[in-house]
């Protein structure tokens, strides 16, 4: 059910579209997120990054905004692979990018990072040191160091030495899960839930929080040539926790996309959008869309 008098607390049910053509006109620049948008970690999306190209073309700047823990130039090669086209985009960035300013202040301190080797890239140039949780002064998490097998709760006794030491972690990625095919991993933004459940204290940069929009928000003017109106920007998601409510928080239109991550709580047996379902499961979390669509299309 919408917002009423009596409920005042209940977010207002999103505008269900057909297509980004439907409210493109209202719109100057699109944020949209890359992973459970425009592909899945195995195949991508060719009606969603064809609709973006379109908004590029025919209206203004597309700015990919993805929890992405690496820098997005280290990004942008995984996208050339599951062959999205540059003309998708403007600009991209990524939780990487953002992290790394928070990383730089860091150093030439030592970090216990957690992740994955190919999230390596992240530290360089920014003179960090590297150490165990027994030795290091802080923790950069980017995800688990095998997120195939990995849960959080294999880090626990790992989390509690550190603890005992008082280090805090910046993670670089705040996704929980994600897609990748047909299976939702962990992400580093689930370890950093257990870390802050346990008592630590956890640093980010990545949506749902404000310096990655900066970050994005300044290449739109820097493309556009002007300062951006924020009553003109549209962010596109599927993750209610970060996409959706990092819109909310920055005070920016939201196009919620159905079939990603929450799929299996928005989408019906016949493979279709459950408009109450997807009304419900943004309500349970929180937050409010301004518009809901099984996937995006043109």
């Amino acid at each position: 059910m919408g917002m009423s008098a009596s409920d005042p607390q209940t977010p207002p049910e999103p505008v269900l579209i057909h297509g980004l053509r439907d409210i493109a006109d209202r719109y100057d620049v699109i944020l949209s997120d890359v992973w459970g948008v425009i592909h899945n970690g195995r195949e991508s999306f060719p009606h969603a990054y064809e609709a973006l190209a379109r908004f590029g073309v025919e209206v203004g700047p597309v700015v990919l905004i993805s929890n992405a823990p690496r820098p997005s130039s280290d990004v942008v090669p995984q996208l050339h692979e599951l062959g999205v086209p540059d003309r998708a985009w403007s600009a991209f960035v990524s939780s990487g990018d953002a992290t790394r300013a928070l990383l730089s202040v860091r150093a030439p301190q030592s970090a216990w990072t957690i992740g994955p080797d190919r999230d390596a890239i992240l530290y360089e140039g920014l003179g960090l040191s590297f150490a165990g949780p027994e030795a290091a002064d802080f923790i950069s998490c980017t995800g688990p160091f095998d997120d195939e097998n990995e849960t959080p709760e294999d880090y626990r006794a790992r989390f509690e030495q550190a603890l005992k030491r008082g280090l805090d972690m910046i993670c670089a990625n705040p996704d929980k899960v994600v897609q990748r095919g047909g299976k939702l991993i962990y992400c580093g933004g689930a370890l950093a839930d257990l870390y802050a459940e346990m008592g630590g204290t956890v640093l980010m940069a990545g949506k749902p929080h404000a310096p990655i929009y900066d970050l994005s928000l300044a290449e739109a003017s820097r493309i556009l040539g002007s300062p951006v109106d924020p009553s003109r920007v549209l962010c596109v998601g599927d993750g209610a926790p970060t996409d959706v409510r990092g819109a909310n928080l920055q005070g920016l239109d939201c196009l919620f996309i159905a079939a990603g991550i929450h799929a299996a709580d928005t989408v019906d047996g016949s493979g279709q959008m459950d408009a109450g379902r997807t009304a419900q499961l943004l309500a349970s979390s929180g937050v409010s869309a301004t518009y809901a669509m099984m996937d995006l299309v043109w």
